[in-house]
């Protein structure tokens, strides 16, 4: 009797899983178990996926022949990476794969690539040129960001799904083959031009969004450094995740009727914005929305907003009062942490939890109404709060020093 080779059991093992959902996470089981090669890289068991590369990798690397998947992380941070040999055995490539590899300057996608995930080559200071194959379907947000030496991409027309702005702090020059999108004038849309994926023109001081957008894409002008003045249209129902993040020379924004939610750190580290007219159709405002706008002194909160998300308002040190709507209620951990300047604070009756710090570090606060509909306070939500003896007083017998700390 014959008996197979060792490769050829491993080769229908590894046929017989063609068709298995494999995540591009590599587990701690996975990592128990894995094999490792001569230059300190680890692959599962089963060789399909490249799990996670030493941080000392240098010069050239080719990733083995079977390898289906390149996991999440895998070659993040090998700064003394410079050459990387992509086998044709590989699918996808997971989220920030080869993220700050500083030193990488050649490589090749090949065909057999379907999906590159969010930040994969986030950092690649170094890499000059790079095809994307006509194999690719789905590119994820942030995955070419600041490769600062990348002189052009060309979106190719197999990809049918971007997720966020896989180009933001990325400056070359940008062509579009995919009959799903539309770049036009330094502007990434969707194909009916509804929605906003990337704004790409970083010199602009001021920009009308068009009429016909209804939807301002996750980080679609994120660090758009110049740009002053934006002016978005009342038929925009949604500001993404991230959309104006670090836009720092951005002013003023007036948010129209028919916008219903701010995402997560939608206008964070906006630190020349002074005012912020949100509109009367806005529900909620996301985690992180106006973290760190440190110019921020003036904003509305409307009657329609339910719900104030973590660190939303934290560190904007120039925000010296505010009403909270009665519509709201519950305010995020954090929410207005080291509001500095922040003098006075009405709590309306609607609101039943003050989430975790708060308050903390409102070294101004001198005025606060909390009303009896509110039944709990987290742990040191008015920490280095100092309000006047009695008033603190009060509060403790109602909650508890926990409040403070």
């Amino acid at each position: 009797m014959q008996y197979p080779l060792i490769s050829e059991y491993v080769k229908a093992i590894q046929d017989a899983g063609d068709n298995l959902d494999m995540s591009t996470e590599a587990t701690n089981a996975e990592l128990n178990e894995a094999i490792t090669d001569e230059f300190g890289v680890k692959y599962s068991k089963d060789g399909r996926k490249l799990l996670q590369a030493s941080k000392e990798l240098d010069g050239t690397y080719s990733i083995r022949k079977g390898t289906k998947i390149v996991c999440d992380r895998a070659f993040s941070g090998c700064r003394s990476l410079n050459c990387l040999v992509i086998s044709d055995s590989v699918t996808s490539i997971g989220t920030w794969a080869f993220a700050y590899c500083e030193s990488l300057k050649s490589l090749v996608i090949p065909a057999s690539v379907t999906s590159i995930g969010g930040g994969a080559f986030c950092g690649c200071r170094s890499l000059s040129s790079l095809v994307i194959p006509d194999s690719v379907t789905s590119i994820g947000d942030s995955t070419f960001s600041y490769c600062e030496s990348l002189r052009s991409l060309v979106i190719p027309n197999s990809v049918g799904n971007i997720i966020g702005n896989p180009f933001s702090g990325w400056n070359g020059e940008l062509k579009c083959l995919s009959p799903y999108f539309i770049y036009d004038n330094k502007v990434l849309f969707d194909k009916d031009k509804s929605k906003i994926i990337a704004f790409r023109d970083k010199d602009t001081t001021s920009y009308i969004i068009p009429d016909y957008v209804t939807s301002i894409g996750d980080s679609a002008f994120n660090e758009c450094h110049s740009l002053c003045s934006v002016v978005i249209p009342d038929g925009v129902t949604s500001i993404g995740d991230s959309a104006f993040e670090d836009c720092s020379s951005l002013s003023s924004v007036v948010l129209p009727d028919s916008v219903t939610s701010i995402g997560n750190r939608a206008f964070n580290e906006c630190d020349s914005l002074r005012s912020v007219v949100i509109s009367d159709g806005v529900t909620s405002i996301g985690d992180n929305a106006f973290q760190f706008c440190s110019a921020l002194n003036d904003i509305i909160i409307p009657d329609s907003v339910t719900s104030i998300g973590i660190y939303a308002f934290g560190e904007c040190s120039s925000l010296s009062s505010l009403v909270i709507p009665d519509s709201v209620t519950s305010i995020g951990d954090w929410a207005f942490y080291y509001c500095d300047a922040l003098r006075s604070v009405v709590i309306p009756d609607g609101v039943t939890s003050i989430g975790i710090g708060a308050f903390i570090g409102c070294k101004s606060l001198k005025s606060l109404e909390i009303p009896d509909s509110v039944t709990s306070i987290g742990f040191g939500a008015f920490s280095y709060c100092y309000f006047p003896y009695k008033l603190k007083q009060e509060l403790i017998s109602r909650f508890g020093e926990k409040i403070f700390g």
